[in-house]
């Protein structure tokens, strides 16, 4: 790890913490599952908010596996996608408990062989749940990471590689969660904060202000 690196994850360390926090609610790793799955394009607020009512009606794999599709549907409407996320939802379910027992699988492997789930939504399950070191990338992170000098790629799963070689195992998960709350509050999108940014002097950013 590089002088400069070592320094990035310092300061990100000070203004966030190390604890691994997860903001999406669950109490199974089914739960979180799902939650990741509703998560795509949609807030965890608004997430957190459907699931609390969600995971009552549907207080079992087998119930959402025999779900009615409509109905269902009209129970996650306001996370965006409804219908994608609905279907994908009762197959990973039903996958789950005809393939692996009703339990959620650790490998990359089996949870990108569930519908809807991709390696983010692998890596986040294999980090909470399975505490497997992996790096979720997102938006923010693959943004921010390009702002950082990190990697050059626009490919998630190249952004992921780069990252595996610039960042110590034990920043995989914590810097995840340390980027979403950065790019949030200093580094977003449109609009990037750089004059009040603790990382300003470390960035490499072209359109850096």
């Amino acid at each position: 790890m590089t002088k400069r690196t070592k320094e990035i994850l310092n300061r990100l360390d000070q203004a966030y913490g190390t604890d691994t926090i997860c903001y999406l609610n669950y109490e199974t790793p089914w739960q979180l599952l799902i939650a990741v799955i509703l998560s795509a394009q949609c807030t965890d607020a608004r997430v957190n908010m459907v699931t609390r009512d969600l995971f009552v009606k549907y207080d079992s794999l087998e119930k959402f596996a025999s779900a009615d599709l409509e109905e269902l549907e009209q129970d996650i409407h306001s996370t965006g996608f409804y219908r994608n996320k609905a279907k994908n939802i009762i197959l990973c379910a039903r996958r789950i408990l005809t393939e692996f027992g009703g339990e959620v699988p650790a490998s990359l492997a089996d949870l990108t062989s569930l519908a809807g789930v991709g390696r983010k939504t692998a890596n986040v399950i294999r980090g909470n749940i399975y505490h497997d070191p992996s790096i979720v990338v997102d938006t923010h992170v693959k943004r921010i990471s390009r702002r950082l000098g990190f990697t050059k790629e626009t490919d998630p799963e190249k952004v992921e590689y780069d990252l595996m070689k610039v960042l110590p195992r034990d920043h995989w998960i914590l810097y995840n969660m340390q980027i979403i709350t950065f790019g949030r509050e200093i580094c977003s999108a449109r609009s990037p904060k750089c004059s009040e940014c603790f990382l300003s002097d470390l960035c490499r950013a072209e359109d850096k202000r």
